[in-house]
């Protein structure tokens, strides 16, 4: 199953089930992929989503990751710090560790891994996010036959 790690960006505008983004939330659930994070990416999706949610919606919104066999807890051994914001080092980390498809985010401060050769770490917004599921789900059906 493929790998993906999630920018905290990306998840507090996909847990509510009125956002148009709300899919790759509802995928999660469901097992369509693999989510990749580390104690700081999950102390930091506690964080925003309290800040913007409140405690009720961050405590359930990490218990739904957390008991899902397809939450991946990664320890990354070393810190590329590739990145100027240590924020976002942890979500690079985290995707190299893991050998994850990309990284998924809107955040510009990532683009700098663009120009990076080694280690290539990839990163897609939510509509790229989404023909990579879809075409996952294509081949599996495929596979399935």
């Amino acid at each position: 199953m493929p790998r993906y790690v999630i920018d905290t960006n990306v998840l507090l505008v996909c847990v509510s089930n009125k956002s148009s983004l709300h899919w790759i939330y509802s995928s999660f659930r469901t097992g369509a992929y693999e989510l990749c994070v580390t104690t700081e990416i999950l102390a930091e999706y506690a964080e925003i989503l309290e800040r913007h949610m409140g405690p009720v919606v961050s405590r359930d919104v990490l218990n739904s990751l957390t008991t899902r066999h397809n939450l991946i807890e990664i320890e990354p051994t070393y810190r590329f710090n590739l990145l100027n914001d240590p924020d976002d080092n942890k979500f690079v980390d985290c995707a190299i560790a893991a050998n994850a498809v990309c990284i998924v985010s809107h955040d510009r401060d990532f683009l700098p891994l663009r120009s990076i050769e080694f280690p290539k770490v990839v990163v897609v917004d939510t509509v790229k996010f989404n023909e990579l599921l879809s075409a996952q789900t294509i081949q599996q059906k495929g596979e399935d036959n």
